[in-house]
């Protein structure tokens, strides 16, 4: 039976309009025109606007050689993967998984193996196993930082394993950073990069540190790859917007972005404390989830077999809107996987939106 409640969106984790620092990208926007006019309003490299490409250097302290700055970083991994991947190929990936990543995974012909993830990452004595088999990875996607879907962080010990395996078995890392900078509390832990960079793809964006609509991502290659990667990017949009990119290089010029990820730590926080709350308070014995220090995503597991059609109806009659969550998994068992976002709802809404679907799950 449908309800007048108000709907409440548990579906996309996009940040929400009360983080963008609207006013400072204006400032942004008419002093990159005025400094750089000539330059950001015509073609340019397919490696990025070379100040952009510094300013990121310096920040993350990467090779300024190997940065390419694209449309985003879900373009750079699909041109990632039409290099790297021939139809055919195995790839790796966490299950559950980025479902965008996978659609990009499945669209250039790969056969996509997920490893289910416990609590401190993938199961890597699975991963052993098929890498002993013989079977050769083109790659592995992770998202070691409080992974979109399910919030699970990469253990310090599993990190140090997986960076060895892809030196002795010679396959490419392809580690994805969004929401590394997004920590609430507790110590952050090395990335793969850090820990094996001939062998790790890093990707990152400012969609989630100052705003999605500028389309700005980058990636870290290796020297091997950089060349046929900056090659492939001018032969699919010949150039990126330098436009988009000269606001963010502003931005940072200025020193706004270390104020700015402060603020949405103290904007994310009392939403991700909410959303536990909420569960403690709702789903106890009804599910088990992720208990994250970060990121916009808490992953959780139904302890009912209920079919994803089942609750994607229940949930659109009680005005909740869902994500289907086989669409995670390689595999297609994500049956009793829900992916809860908090990033773009308030405490109230949380509380509401977690209340009405504990009864939807008990209803079933």
């Amino acid at each position: 039976m449908a309800t007048s409640e108000p709907l409440i969106k548990l579906t996309r984790g996009v940040p929400p309009p009360e983080s963008f620092p609207t006013s400072q990208l204006s400032e942004c926007a008419v002093a990159a025109l005025a400094k750089h006019g000539d330059v950001v309003l015509q073609y340019g490299s397919s490696r990025g606007f070379a100040p952009l490409r510094t300013a990121i250097a310096q920040d993350s302290g990467a090779d300024e050689g190997q940065i390419i700055v694209g449309q985003g970083s879900l373009e750079l991994l699909d041109l990632c993967a039409r290099m790297l991947i021939e139809p055919g190929d195995v790839a790796y990936a966490e299950q559950p998984s980025y479902d965008r990543t996978l659609v990009v995974l499945r669209r250039v012909g790969a056969q996509v193996v997920g490893f289910p993830l416990e609590n401190d990452g993938p199961n890597v004595e699975a991963l052993e196993t098929r890498l002993r088999s013989g079977e050769k990875p083109a790659l592995f996607y992770l998202v070691p930082d409080f992974q979109n879907p399910s919030g699970t962080v990469l253990s310090g010990a599993k990190r140090q394993r997986i960076a060895e395996l892809a030196r002795e078995y010679e396959f490419w890392l392809v580690e994805d950073i969004p929401y590394r900078r997004l920590r609430y509390r507790g110590e952050d832990l090395p990335t793969l990069h850090e820990l094996a960079p001939e062998r790790v793809i890093q990707m990152s964006s400012f969609s989630k540190l100052i705003c999605p609509g500028l389309r700005v991502g980058y990636v870290t290659l290796p020297d091997p790859l950089v060349d046929g990667m900056a090659k492939m990017a001018e032969d699919t949009y010949i150039s990126p917007s330098f436009v988009n990119q000269a606001i963010i290089a502003e931005y940072m010029e200025r020193g706004w972005l270390a104020p700015q990820i402060a603020q949405l730590k103290e904007l994310y926080e009392p939403r991700l404390n909410a959303m536990l709350q909420a569960l403690e308070a709702h789903f106890a014995g009804l599910a088990t989830w992720r208990r994250p220090d970060g990121g916009f995503f808490v992953g959780m597991t139904l302890s009912a077999d209920i079919k994803a059609e089942r609750l994607l109806q229940a949930g659109r009659e009680a005005n909740l809107a869902l994500t289907d969550g086989r669409s995670f998994f390689a595999d297609g068992e994500g049956d009793r996987f829900v992916r809860l976002p908090f990033c773009a709802l308030t405490p109230e809404e949380i509380e509401e939106g977690i209340g009405r679907l504990a009864k939807v799950v008990q209803s079933l």
